[in-house]
């Protein structure tokens, strides 16, 4: 391989590296914006104790909250939900509890 060669390799590696770099960061802005967007729909249809209880289930079950968002997002665009009153602690309470899934019980008895 020649130093032409080589160098020519090296900017194509260097510009495919940029072009990487790019893509990720707008995949980064545009995970940003959705983020935004949901936490503003949230601030619109949760009161701020049922807000403070979805913040707490994010720090110990972040998947499952990240459902119940979605779940939530996707109610308030539907129109399922009511634009006059927010959703209240006890509300989201019963929206969790039918959200989660069942748990099974395992018996092990000795013979």
């Amino acid at each position: 391989m020649g130093d032409d060669e080589l160098s020519e390799l090296r900017q194509r590696r260097l510009a495919q590296m940029q072009q990487q770099q790019q893509a990720e960061q707008q995949e980064a802005q545009r995970q940003q914006q959705i983020d935004q967007q949901i936490q503003m729909v949230l601030m619109q249809v949760l009161e701020p104790e049922a807000r403070e209880r979805l913040n707490t289930i994010k720090l110990t079950k972040p998947d499952f909250a990240r459902a119940v968002e979605q779940q939530l997002v996707m109610l308030a665009q539907q129109g399922r939900l009511s634009s006059t009153t927010k959703i209240t602690d006890a509300q989201l309470k019963q929206l969790l509890k039918q959200l989660v899934p069942q748990k099974k019980d395992f018996n092990i008895r000795r013979v």
